[in-house]
């Protein structure tokens, strides 16, 4: 029987009983008064009884009216708190956060900063720098290290932190090799490339206008850690791409020396991705203006 009464014809009924007017419930419903009348006609027609007696000066339940507003609104009162409570959980900070992201120091004190705050979630962190496509869709968000453009994909991709970044070397290596100033120069010494997440082959710079441009490099050092990176350009295993605040006290300190090219490295990007949905948990979005607000911080 339920699902051929239309629940806005229990509300006008409802209104109209507790108003002891059809003009009074068109305005507090803010329908108008034929709307309401013809809501109760169908409610009666649909339970084959009458539910008010219509005087010229009044209205007044009948038993079966009486009978209809004690049972139902009990239950509509529940359904009213069901849904307030609903409402209420998708605008607060809680539930499981699953997130999949780098093993990085920085992100690490984000994240523990963002559960301390809000102690109402509960996380489920896994950290890979290389996320398999399959998996994704069983995180909340997804942290990853780009540079170049993004491929096209369904998620939403929201910026986090840009590091400008450049050439470096040590000057153990630029003793064995001649310094490189073409883009084409880079294949004649060796490079340390990342080989997952950052497509490390080709290497990507970009022109004054902002405009992309690949260059392959030679490479025999292959490595997903920034710090794995820095330390091998370091000991003079090769030319490396790195963020310049990333180095730049090695920079100072005359352990490495940043190579000037005719073009300079794109920068490297830390983005938050998420599945693309209407109705977006609260978590999410707080999360990544947290996380935002921690990197401007350390940044």
């Amino acid at each position: 029987m339920f699902d051929k009464i239309d629940p806005q014809w229990l509300t006008s009924f409802h209104c109209v009983y507790e108003h002891n007017s059809f003009k009074r419930a068109a305005e507090f419903l803010g329908l108008p008064t034929s709307n309401v009348s013809r809501h109760i006609a169908l409610l009666e027609e649909r339970l084959d009884t009458r539910l008010f007696t219509r005087t010229t000066r009044r209205i007044t339940s009948t038993d079966a009216g009486e009978h209809l507003y004690l049972c139902t609104q009990p239950l509509l009162d529940k359904l009213n708190q069901a849904l307030e409570e609903v409402a209420q959980h998708s605008h607060a900070v809680v539930g499981e956060l699953k997130i999949l992201m780098p093993d990085s120091p920085a992100l690490a004190e984000a994240v523990v900063s963002f559960c301390n705050q809000y102690p109402s979630v509960s996380l489920c962190c896994d950290t890979s720098i290389n996320p398999k496509e399959d998996l994704l869709d069983g995180f909340d968000i997804v942290l990853s290290f780009q540079r170049g453009k993004l491929e096209d994909n369904s998620w939403v991709a929201r910026e986090i932190q840009r590091w400008p970044s450049a050439v470096v070397a040590s000057p153990k290596i630029l003793q064995r090799f001649p310094r490189p100033f073409q883009l084409a120069d880079l294949k004649q010494v060796p490079c340390i490339n990342s080989f997952t997440v950052l497509h490390g082959n080709p290497w990507i710079f970009k022109n004054a206008k902002g405009q992309l441009i690949t260059q392959k490099v030679a490479s025999s050092f292959k490595v997903n850690s920034g710090h794995l990176a820095k330390t091998a350009a370091i000991s003079g295993l090769g030319f490396a791409i790195l963020p310049r605040a990333f180095c730049q006290a090695e920079i100072q300190a005359g352990m490495l020396e940043v190579i000037e090219m005719e073009y300079q490295p794109d920068d490297l990007v830390l983005y938050a991705f998420y599945a693309s949905r209407r109705h977006l948990a609260k978590k999410i979005p707080i999360f990544i203006e947290h996380l935002k607000y921690h990197a401007s911080l350390v940044a």
